[in-house]
């Protein structure tokens, strides 16, 4: 057969198949036949659907991460400004009580140079100004909230006290403040300096 015979022969050959593959009836599946996809397709498909899946997955988690990137900057920023203000409010909160306990000692001061330039009057006079002028400090101190720890016959603190020496004696109760040496100081609970004090022991 000649070669041209040959090709027309197969074209219509492929062209019946073709038509008899599509006038093909739907299978039943009564029959045990089920109709699938060509192979290979199905998976195409679902790789295509998992790529796709996991680009919008990583595009969700890359917003997310400038997202939480973008508060941390913010709160860094804000806390730096914190701290700067926080230090700048102590600095000026010490400064400024400085000044006020300053302004309640200068009437003090005053008077001790009022009374050193009087210092050839009469001696009753000059003591009864320094007298005036150790008044006007306790007065000072107790506008400042400092307050005097008591000590002469009371019992022995170790808390405000500070013992110099154990002095047998009757005077007082044993382990009672028997002498203040040096007057101690607290404001509210807190103690400035204990008090120096000697303590009485019982006798024998």
């Amino acid at each position: 057969m000649p070669v041209a015979e040959q090709v027309r022969h197969a074209t219509e050959v492929s062209a019946a198949a073709s038509v008899t593959e599509q006038e093909l009836p739907a299978a039943d599946p009564r029959d045990g036949f089920v109709e699938t996809e060509p192979a290979g397709q199905p998976a195409a498909k679902s790789g295509v659907t998992e790529i796709r899946s996991a680009d919008s997955e990583i595009e969700k988690l890359r917003s997310e991460h400038d997202t939480l990137l973008d508060r941390l900057a913010r709160l860094q920023a804000e806390f730096d400004n914190y701290r700067k203000r926080a230090a700048k409010e102590s600095a000026d909160f010490r400064d400024y009580a400085v000044a006020d306990a300053a302004r309640t000692i200068l009437p003090v001061i005053d008077s001790f140079g009022l009374a050193i330039r009087n210092a050839d009057a009469h001696p009753e006079d000059f003591r009864k100004g320094v007298e005036l002028i150790y008044k006007q400090m306790q007065d000072v101190l107790q506008k400042l909230n400092v307050q005097r720890v008591p000590a002469q016959g009371e019992p022995f603190d170790p808390r405000v006290h500070e013992a110099i020496e154990m002095v047998e004696s009757d005077a007082v109760p044993d382990h009672h403040v028997l002498e203040e040496l040096q007057a101690g100081y607290r404001i509210k609970d807190r103690l400035l300096r204990p008090a120096m004090v000697r303590v009485a022991k019982k006798i024998g």
